[in-house]
């Protein structure tokens, strides 16, 4: 356990928030979703924000691990294993935050038992499942060295990597009910959002493993995945001006939600995804030579991440500023009726969420220590080597 024994005190401070969220959560089925900020005005909070977070965040590792085998960027191959890793985890956390969201969590079985096929968060739960599994097959197979099985294995969890997020923007944008969420394609903004943000994670997660000298990474293969960043910002970018053109437009329905999103309650997390999550990153990455700067990159990525959350975060309330039916007597909120909703998380939903951000971290940390070897400096030549020896595809993102 060489991640966990060498930051003894990170550790430490991880498990002791674990235990914390733990015991809120423990506090939260006692009490209830009433002791969350969630009503019957903003029926979803922090949990779901996050569940659209992390399913985001497992993209990257899947899609980059799974693209040496499918388009034979074998140059991907050399950090697939922390990349699985890094996805496996990421989807295990989303999983958690949907069904801390259900409050009842004992009645979770029936889902099984009594499940509706037309909702989206079945389709939601059969595909996170699918999904989960091709991570851990992934992982078994190659930890054995079965390059075979991987190959086919990749074939499959490319298609599921993008129906995960696709089926998890369905959930929002087929509600004709919520303006802000009814959009034809929420789908391809959530897959381009979970590509930038999963691979800015894997960029961070892999210039912190070489701190650690837990795992070698070189620089031009982390300058080539920042490459791939750039043009999936871009790609990020171009659907939400989609968006917001369609909605802009003289006449156009969505005149009301794109005012709320630009100077409502939401436009902080809006602004700061545009400006800090889209332009700035996209700006330093587009030159090669800043690519090549670990620290602009890691700087580039955490700014990505950031704004991938502001994105969720004015995603999923802005929808709930405006009531369904305007006139009507509203929803029942605390003993009387109100026309809006007001949401604030609470303490109870802060230390769950942070106990189970630490979860998550201990067990990359475990599963890092257990399934990445340090290289010595003749396994990192050999390796360079033989890389340079193996024929690649003619796929290279923003090498200008």
């Amino acid at each position: 356990m060489e991640l966990l024994t060498k930051n003894k005190p990170l550790t430490a401070v991880l498990a002791v928030l674990a235990v914390v969220g733990i015991g809120a959560y423990i506090y939260q089925l006692v009490g209830g979703l009433a002791v969350t900020g969630m009503s019957n005005g903003v029926s979803w909070g922090l949990y779901i924000t996050m569940f659209m977070f992390f399913v985001g965040l497992s993209a990257g590792g899947l899609i980059v691990a799974s693209s040496a085998s499918v388009f034979h960027i074998k140059r991907f191959k050399a950090v697939a294993m922390p990349a699985i890793i890094l996805s496996t985890v990421c989807i295990c956390l989303a999983g958690m935050f949907v069904l801390i969201d259900l409050g009842g969590i004992q009645r979770v079985w029936r889902i099984v038992t009594g499940p509706n096929l037309a909702s989206p968060l079945v389709w939601d739960i059969c595909v996170i499942t699918l999904y989960l599994v091709i991570n851990v097959l992934y992982l078994v197979n190659m930890r054995r060295g079965n390059d075979h099985a991987v190959s086919i294995i990749s074939r499959f969890a490319l298609p599921c990597a993008i129906l995960v997020h696709s089926v998890t923007a369905w959930i929002f944008g087929l509600q004709i009910a919520k303006e802000g969420w009814y959009s034809a394609i929420m789908a391809p903004i959530f897959v381009a959002s979970a590509m930038d943000s999963g691979l800015a994670l894997l960029l961070c997660v892999l210039a912190a493993l070489k701190k650690a000298r837990l795992f070698e990474t070189s620089r031009e293969l982390m300058a080539s995945l920042a490459g791939l960043l750039a043009t999936c910002i871009a790609v990020d970018a171009f659907f939400i001006f989609c968006e917001v053109l369609t909605m802009a437009y003289p006449g156009a329905a969505g005149a009301e939600t794109l005012a709320l999103m630009t100077s409502g309650p939401t436009s902080p997390f809006f602004w700061f995804e545009i400006v800090g999550g889209l332009v700035v990153p996209f700006l330093v990455l587009v030159f090669a030579k800043n690519r090549e700067r670990t620290g602009l990159v890691v700087g580039a990525s955490v700014l990505v991440i950031a704004g991938v959350l502001c994105k969720r975060l004015w995603l999923l309330f802005t929808s709930f500023i405006v009531p369904n039916v305007e006139g009507a007597p509203g929803v029942l909120s605390d003993g009387g009726w109100a026309l809006l909703g007001s949401y604030v998380p609470t303490v109870p939903e802060v230390l769950i969420v942070l106990g189970v951000v630490s979860v998550g971290t201990l067990g990359f940390m475990a599963l890092g220590s257990k399934l990445l070897v340090p290289a010595t400096e003749t396994e990192r030549v050999s390796s360079r080597a033989a890389a340079a020896a193996e024929p690649d595809s003619d796929f290279e993102p923003l090498t200008a």
